[in-house]
């Protein structure tokens, strides 16, 4: 019965594994995936809170609940205890596909498959500090102090390169080609804690946000890295380089066809109705008549839109005249002034018969 108990334990172990780190932690063991991870994105780490943190860099979890890769944004952590340091998990490809190595906290940092994750993880150990007396030295070199008082801290150039086009986030064909070596194999053997609760409050947060997934930002998340777990929004969140939040830029654009509604300016084609200061014409007739039909020239000006329709009053203003002219025909005085025209000589003769008859 006792041997049977025992065989049974591990099994149960390994059947929830599963259903609680992978689906809660997004930093399991076991999942395994046909699609290559995305390359990681760049970004600045958010300045130190306080002494004893560590940063635990971000990385791609695959989220089989919306089928993608999902951004797990780096972070500042507390050491669960003095002494610890995080190995970071990464993607190998095995077997035809990809299989996730969970990150833990242990005194050797392990293997975690030669991919440089920066700041201080640069494919192989820790290089961002260590621990000596209970206290945490940092290599400000590689770590963002920010205006955090720190007293433990030196100073050791190493080799990290967050700028490479080339940011592949897995080891295998295609990727980083690096083996553990014997002391990174030892680590793995050692004495290991799990992700702490605020790593897991990380991944759960991440999960949640559309936008952290690769199909959204293209491998360029708006939230690359946090000043603490869970808290994607205000001061000291910083977003990948390109990072595009453009596709709701991109989006604007669209609006813009309001450039369409500058089809107005067609309106503006009013403009042609300032052609049509042709009512300048009506000043011709403003000449004589203007007294007479002083209330004409305030139509056309109204009238920019049915402009065409005033022409057709105009020509009958200069009908008008002529039949103001018609009006003084009792006055055929100022007619025989035109009679007094040399031509029309045998005129006045005819004006003597018009009295005869």
């Amino acid at each position: 019965m006792f041997k049977t108990w025992r065989s049974l334990v591990p099994t149960l172990f390994l059947f929830l594994l599963p259903a609680v780190s992978s689906a809660q932690f997004g930093i399991s063991l076991g999942v395994n995936v046909n699609v290559a991870p995305p390359e990681l994105p760049v970004y600045e780490q958010p300045p130190l809170p306080a002494p004893g943190y560590i940063f635990v860099p971000g990385y791609w979890f695959w989220d089989a609940d919306v089928t993608d890769y999902v951004w797990i944004p780096g972070t500042w952590v507390e050491a669960p205890q003095p002494g610890y340091l995080w190995t970071p998990g990464y993607w190998g490809y095995e077997g035809g596909s990809y299989l996730w190595h969970g990150g833990y906290w242990g005194q050797t940092v392990g293997f975690y498959g030669g991919v440089n994750y920066g700041f201080g993880y640069t494919g192989g150990g820790y290089e961002g500090g260590y621990w000596r007396g209970g206290q945490l030295y940092y290599n400000r070199a590689v770590v963002n102090l920010g205006t955090t008082n720190v007293t433990n801290v030196y100073v050791k150039n190493v080799t990290v390169n967050n700028t490479t086009i080339n940011r592949v986030s897995f080891n295998g064909p295609g990727g980083v080609q690096a083996r553990a070596t014997p002391a990174q194999l030892a680590a793995a053997n050692e004495h290991h804690l799990p992700p702490s609760s605020a790593q897991v409050q990380q991944a759960s947060a991440a999960r949640s946000n559309p936008e952290l997934r690769a199909k959204a930002n293209g491998g360029h998340p708006t939230v690359a890295a946090t000043p603490k777990p869970g808290v994607f929004k205000g001061a000291g969140v910083v977003e990948a380089r390109g990072a595009p939040a453009h596709p709701a830029v991109a989006e604007h654009p669209a609006p813009a066809a309001h450039p369409a509604a500058a089809a107005h300016p067609a309106a503006a084609a009013h403009p042609a109705a300032a052609e049509h200061p042709a009512p300048a014409e009506h000043a011709a007739p403003v000449a004589h008549p203007a007294p007479v039909h002083p209330a004409a020239p305030p139509h056309p000006a109204a009238p920019a839109h049915p402009v065409e329709a005033h022409p057709a009053p105009a020509p009958e203003e200069r009908r008008a005249p002529p039949q103001a002219e018609a009006h003084p025909a009792p006055a055929p005085r100022p007619e025989a002034r035109p009679a007094a025209e040399p031509k029309p000589a045998p005129r006045p003769a005819e004006q003597h018969e018009e009295p005869r008859g």
